[in-house]
């Protein structure tokens, strides 16, 4: 995402666990790292997530679910988001605009969902979107040119990805990164608090 920006000759402030960190499941290090950034900000993309955490692959039944399992999903998916968003007020300009993306997935969405399993992961992701959507309403208010919106990426080819994919299709990760952007450049105020794909297309909640 951070290459395909700077490609465009945006300016970039980017903060990972890895080369920076910042822990999103820790409210400290959240306060730390994003409390030491000047706004504002024409965008802000949350694009933090995990799907196995401490090897705890997804569920294929709800017999499965663990309470740590769980509890680990939502400091990542959904706690770590909202923890961000805190500080989105201060960073995203009031006039004139902007956008803010928390990256989530579509197995998050509750009407999309057809063949169960996943329940730690599809709960933390449904949790996120809510996050999301409150957030917009609230932002709505002061910033009025802004659209904060969730956004399922697709599936992007890694190594971690492989064992998951079946029969669902994956993109590169600079091809996913060109097509989160292509919806960033076209959303508009009036679309704040929606749930959308890669291509832009609204998901179902």
């Amino acid at each position: 995402m951070r290459s395909a920006l700077e490609a465009r000759g945006a300016q970039v402030v980017g903060l990972s666990r890895s080369g920076d960190g910042l822990d999103i499941t820790d409210e400290a290090s959240v306060e730390t790292h994003l409390g030491a950034l000047d706004g504002p900000f024409d965008g802000l993309i949350v694009a933090s997530g995990a799907l196995e955490i401490d090897g705890a692959a997804p569920e294929k039944t709800v017999q499965a679910v663990t309470a740590q399992a769980m509890a680990d999903q939502f400091a990542v998916n959904a706690i770590g988001p909202a923890l961000v968003l805190r500080h989105a007020g201060r960073l995203l300009p009031r006039k004139g605009r902007s956008v803010a993306a928390v990256l989530t997935a579509r197995v998050g969405s509750i009407g999309d969902n057809r063949i169960g399993g996943w329940t730690s992961y599809r709960a933390a992701k449904a949790a996120a979107n809510q996050i999301v959507h409150t957030t917009a309403i609230e932002l709505a208010r002061t910033h009025r040119e802004l659209a904060l919106v969730a956004l399922h990426p697709g599936t992007v080819e890694t190594p971690f990805t492989a064992k998951y994919l079946g029969r669902h299709p994956a993109v590169p990760a600079q091809e996913a990164a060109g097509n989160i952007l292509a919806v960033l450049d076209g959303l508009t105020a009036e679309q704040t608090g929606g749930f959308y794909d890669w291509a832009g297309k609204a998901v179902v909640w």
